[in-house]
């Protein structure tokens, strides 16, 4: 850790922007941490933001304060760190048995130049910003051509920033790969596919390739003008279903935010097979748990059916983020904003461990999760399970 404290301790100045601390070891700690510097009566403080559940909570430390707790963050609760300032970029990974690698960016000459805000009651500061005109956003009619955020639009803006926020957690992990495959099952209109590629391209200069996938050929071709427009040329759209799909032989990054009832399933096992890193889903609606579930115990409960629809909803979701800890993957069902195609808003979120299989992050055995004795008792059998058997 001698490393990474001379390495911390240089960004930790005036200079930096932000670091962003992720990939928690538990799943009763704190999921996020983020950093910024502020200024308080002229004196260098730095602020922790620390989220668990739905509440975050900020605290101001000095410079040798912030150090030890950065340290202790990543001795004993997360894995991964990325701390910017405007000399540049390092990006902290730790293995599970506890090897540190740390990669050094500098910064671009153009970038090294924007100071920091270090204001101490400041506005939100999204990863996509108001006023800076971003030419998808125009035609999705949620800027103007100025840049300024439509108010009827902005719900749909804060959304768009809050599943890049999710993306920028998981950046450690794409920056491995020289060129990031990344697929979008079921990608629709495909705005947070524009955004994705906008951000990894674009503003991180990440070279990525990304495909689009879906039912419908008209949005297809208005997708893939829309990108040659753009010049996005790494960008591209195809029609097809996803439970068939054979377009890739190896993939980084499996999307699929919208895809209905058993669609997501297909999926998930696509993005297993191809033993992708990371896998984002957002599921839709949701019929198949609804139709078999049968409970002697939960009757009272089922008999009413706006209940029993969403109790198979989470027993859905729930079953597939277990099915993915068992597939070696370290996940994590987190709140979303609600998608304009369903008033779902939950994220599936996992990522692949490190050559590890058989066992979730808090230990407990692949073999073992419950999920058999659970959808055994509920009398149900989900289409991932079927899949996974196979």
């Amino acid at each position: 850790m001698e490393e990474l404290r001379d390495k911390l301790e240089d960004f930790l100045s005036e200079r930096l922007y932000q670091v962003i601390i992720s990939n928690p070891r538990k799943r009763d700690g704190a999921l996020k941490v983020k950093i910024r510097p502020i200024m308080i009566k002229g004196k260098l403080y730095f602020q922790e933001s620390v989220s668990r559940g739905t509440q975050v909570f900020h605290e101001n430390y000095e410079k040798d304060g912030m150090l030890e707790r950065l340290l202790d963050y990543m001795r004993e609760e997360f894995r991964q760190l990325e701390a910017q300032s405007m000399d540049g970029r390092i990006h902290v990974l730790i293995s599970k048995k506890g090897k540190v690698t740390i990669k050094l960016q500098k910064a671009a000459v153009q970038a090294s130049s924007i100071m920091p805000d270090m204001s101490h009651n400041r506005t939100k500061q999204y990863i996509l910003k108001e006023g800076v005109p971003v030419p998808f956003l125009i035609d999705l009619g949620v800027q103007t051509r100025d840049g300024i955020i439509i108010k009827s639009k902005y719900n749909k803006f804060k959304q768009i920033n809050r599943y890049l926020e999710f993306v920028e957690d998981i950046l450690p992990v794409l920056s491995q790969k020289e060129t990031v495959h990344i697929i979008d099952f079921g990608c629709g209109k495909s705005y947070l596919t524009f955004a994705l590629y906008y951000y990894l391209h674009e503003l991180k200069r990440m070279e990525v390739r990304i495909t689009g996938l879906d039912l419908k050929t008209d949005v297809i071709d208005k997708c893939n003008s829309l990108a040659q427009q753009y010049g996005y040329d790494d960008l591209q759209f195809y029609q097809g279903d996803i439970s068939t799909f054979q377009g890739a032989d190896q993939v980084d990054m499996v999307v699929t935010l919208h895809a209905c009832d058993t669609a997501t399933d297909y999926a998930i096992k696509k993005a297993v097979d191809w033993n992708a890193g990371v896998i984002f889903t957002v599921p839709c609606c949701q019929h198949e748990v609804n139709k078999q579930i049968e409970n002697e115990l939960l009757s009272p409960v089922l008999r009413y059916g706006l209940l029993k629809e969403r109790m198979s909803a989470l027993l859905t979701d729930g079953i597939r983020a277990n099915l993915l800890e068992e597939a070696g993957y370290d996940t994590q069902v987190l709140e979303f904003i609600d998608m304009e195609h369903t008033p779902k808003n939950i994220l599936i979120r996992a990522v692949k461990r490190d050559g590890e299989t058989d066992a979730g992050r808090d230990g407990t055995s692949r073999k073992n999760s419950g999920i058999r004795q659970l959808t055994d008792a509920l009398h149900v059998e989900t289409t991932l399970q079927k899949l996974f058997k196979e």
